[in-house]
């Protein structure tokens, strides 16, 4: 996912998730209710109801199929539809509402007691981790291969319903892919998580944020949390007058930071962690990120790479989330001497520099990338490829001055929220011979491919890689051709 200049954070409370996704005519159950949470999850949080609040209601219910957003589908006895989170599907639990009333479209609901288990289910490895708790993890009751198949059910649902596609035709086998080490024994748990961004209550202790929530739950240790990040000992302080504290362990170097977030009117503590760490802190008059002392930036590789990455921009949370992808990318497009390429939503240029690095002296790469800070490293980045130009601002704002009519390749890696009707209409008119869709929202990619078939292109092969392990997150690489004349 590239999410133009923002940071990964733990809870999906903080992860922008914008649902995406068209309300179709339901024929089936699931297909109803998935429909109902696509088209209302964007417009029910903060509205007010008319009905009779049914918070703290329980009901005790039969799951049926995982939905999009780390939770399943489930009805009350009256027939309202209940998006359960903390459970698995086919078991029998009590599900405490956690948000709706009765004249909701649906209701939101934790598994509080299980009643019959799924043979999938597993203690939770963390102890925060839970109905109430933090809202960082979606799937730490489930054995890790479970995880990957309820990703992999999701995604092929949201292929069929929005796009018409089955795996097959996605010519996609069904899995998804583990990270190298991650594939782990039930009731363990990768530490994975390069970036995390700490809730910190009004006593200056560390916690993470509920889920759907601003509520904190206060911690010891993130267990998902890459060693790097955990090795700072950020848990073990108190941080007063700040209201986030986000760490950051790069990958492809030793460097560490973290960024500071204070409360209206706070002052920066001295921070005197267990390793040497560069700090930044967040202007609470403009947001803007600013260098308190150390580097201004982190250090990653990827691909035989070095690459800069700025004031907390964005980079793959996964450590190997950069390399798996360029590789599944690369391996779609085949890049050859001599062609031309589009890098779209580029961030700091690592696709970019990976196909300027195949394309030969007389080939060329165009990035386009809307963070100013991001367009600044790509620059810096790429600055030894000289057949590589970055451009700032929106896609489809800078995409038609170009003028370009044309291209060999094209790579997209848009936020959450896909690239839309009008971006993709264009990109299909220039005729690439493939076209790279990385994608981690699989409701976005699902109306996207719709898209790109209305604009004349199919897709070749679709991957999808559990690069956020106990998280209902997954990340997917879909590569298309051109549909052949006739065909």
């Amino acid at each position: 996912m590239q999410n133009e200049s923002t940071s990964p954070q733990t809870g999906e409370s903080q992860a922008e998730e914008t649902r995406t996704g068209e309300t179709q005519a339901e024929e089936t159950q699931a297909e109803e209710t998935q429909a109902e949470e696509t088209q209302a999850e964007a417009t029910q949080a903060g509205e007010s109801q008319a009905g009779e609040s049914l918070v703290g209601q329980e009901y005790e219910v039969e799951v049926g199929p995982v939905a999009h957003g780390g939770h399943c589908i489930a009805r009350t006895s009256e027939g309202q539809v209940l998006f359960v989170r903390h459970t698995l599907p086919g078991e029998k639990v009590v599900a405490k509402v956690t948000d709706g009333a009765t004249d909701s479209r649906f209701l939101r609901a934790d598994a509080v007691r299980i009643i019959e288990a799924s043979k999938d289910r597993v203690k939770a490895p963390c102890p925060f981790a839970g109905p109430g708790k933090c809202g960082g993890c979606d799937w730490q009751h489930a054995k890790p291969g479970a995880q990957r198949r309820l990703k992999g059910e999701v995604i092929a649902e949201q292929l069929q319903r929005l796009a018409s596609l089955t795996p097959e035709e996605a010519g996609w086998d069904g899995t998804v892919v583990p990270a190298e080490g991650d594939k782990l024994p039930p009731g363990e748990v990768p530490a994975w998580r390069t970036r995390v961004q700490y809730a910190i209550d009004e006593d200056g202790r560390v916690g993470l944020r509920k889920h759907r929530s601003h509520d904190i739950e206060i911690i010891d240790q993130c267990m998902i949390a890459a060693p790097g990040v955990t090795e700072l000992g950020i848990e073990k302080q108190d941080w007063p007058q700040m209201a986030t504290v986000e760490a950051i362990a790069a990958t492809g170097s030793n460097d560490r930071q973290v960024i500071l977030t204070p409360r209206e009117g706070g002052r920066l503590p001295l921070v005197e962690l267990d390793k040497p760490v560069s700090v930044l802190r967040v202007d609470e008059r403009d947001g803007g990120v600013h260098r308190v002392h150390g580097r201004g930036f982190v250090r990653e590789r990827a691909d035989d790479r070095t690459y800069r990455v700025g004031s907390g921009g964005f980079w793959q949370v996964h450590p190997q989330a950069a390399d798996t992808l360029v590789r599944a990318v690369m391996q779609g497009l085949l890049p050859r001497k001599n062609d031309t390429a589009l890098d779209l939503y580029c961030g700091v240029g690592l696709f970019a520099g990976a196909i300027g690095q195949r394309i030969g002296e007389k080939g060329a790469v165009l990035g386009i990338e809307s963070g100013k800070r991001a367009v600044e490293d790509a620059r810096h980045n790429l600055k030894d490829l000289e057949r590589v130009r970055i451009e700032h601002g929106k896609v489809d704002q800078i995409l038609p001055r170009t003028g370009i009519t044309e291209c060999d390749l094209i790579v997209l890696d848009p936020p959450r929220a896909g690239a839309g009707k009008q971006v993709v209409k264009r990109l299909s008119a220039l005729g690439a011979r493939r076209i790279a869709y990385v994608a981690c929202d699989p409701a976005a990619l699902a109306r996207d491919l719709a898209y790109f078939r209305e604009g004349g292109y199919k897709v070749r092969t679709l991957r999808a890689f559990d690069l956020f392990p106990m998280t209902h997150h997954v990340e997917c690489v879909a590569i298309l051709e051109p549909i052949a004349k006739g065909a």
